[in-house]
């Protein structure tokens, strides 16, 4: 089964491409072999001539993505710190590969975001949420650092206040109230999230590719992001190799509190 799906429709003689993320079974959370398929599914929309006019990421099933995948969670704790280190940059890029394409990325976020999957929410140039839905960073509920760049987007689009309240204090949104403070462009019912990313889509098929992709290029300061995720990788790896880590993922399979001890 294939773990990302893209799909092309056809607007004004213009194409607009839909990647779903596929894993139902696991809640679209986000597993290395799903990262390594959206890093070449991104990497293939880069070679197209012409290039789409935008594409919109949503989740299939009615569902976004649940975020960090507690196997790939397990599987860091057998890893040294240095594999660690170099592997998380690694799988970020996967799905922040989406900030390498040079014409707009529309997220359709129609479902709950969690964790890493919430940092790729933000890394999309528009973001539709659903009212409903919940979106919050969890990592360090789970004892580890923040990744997936949400240090960087967080501070960077919304500031140092909304940095403390998303990622300190991992306040819980629901797409509403994403709404009311700004993070997300527009949020409506979740059966009309890709209808409205649409139509973001088709407004912008209308403008001047050569100008959004200048626009593009220089609207974001990708080398910031780079060294940010070097530094988020690093201390999640360090993380990993903790006490409270273990703690933690025995909490999530017991569906209990974890008891943090610093260790």
């Amino acid at each position: 089964m294939s773990l990302v799906d893209l799909e092309s429709v056809e607007v004004n003689s213009s194409t607009i491409k839909v990647l779903y993320l596929n894993n139902p079974a696991t809640k679209n959370s986000l597993t290395w072999e799903m990262g390594e398929e959206f890093f070449y599914t991104i990497e293939g929309l880069k070679n197209t001539n012409p290039y789409p006019r935008a594409l919109i990421i949503t989740g299939s099933n009615d569902i976004f993505s649940s975020g960090g995948d507690l196997t790939l969670l397990k599987s860091f704790t057998n890893k040294s710190y240095e594999e660690n280190a170099r592997d998380m940059v690694k799988f970020y890029n996967f799905f922040l590969s989406i900030r390498t394409l040079p014409f707009p990325v529309i997220g359709a976020i129609n479902g709950h975001a969690i964790g890493a999957a919430f940092s790729m929410a933000l890394a999309c140039d528009v973001r539709v949420f659903s009212l409903e839905s919940r979106y919050s960073f969890n990592f360090v509920k789970i004892g580890i650092h923040p990744g997936m760049g949400s240090t960087y987007f967080v501070k960077e689009l919304f500031g140092t206040h909304a940095a403390v309240s998303l990622l300190l204090m991992a306040e819980s949104l629901t797409g509403r109230e994403a709404l009311e403070k700004g993070i997300c462009h527009d949020a409506v019912l979740s059966e009309e999230v890709l209808k409205r990313a649409m139509e973001y889509a088709i407004n912008l098929s209308e403008d001047s590719p050569m100008a959004l992709r200048m626009l593009k290029k220089n609207l974001y300061d990708n080398e910031k992001l780079q060294e940010m995720l070097k530094r988020e990788a690093e201390a999640q790896a360090k993380n990993f190799t903790s006490q409270d880590f273990l703690e933690s993922l025995a909490a999530m399979e017991q569906k209990r509190k974890p008891i943090f001890r610093d260790k």
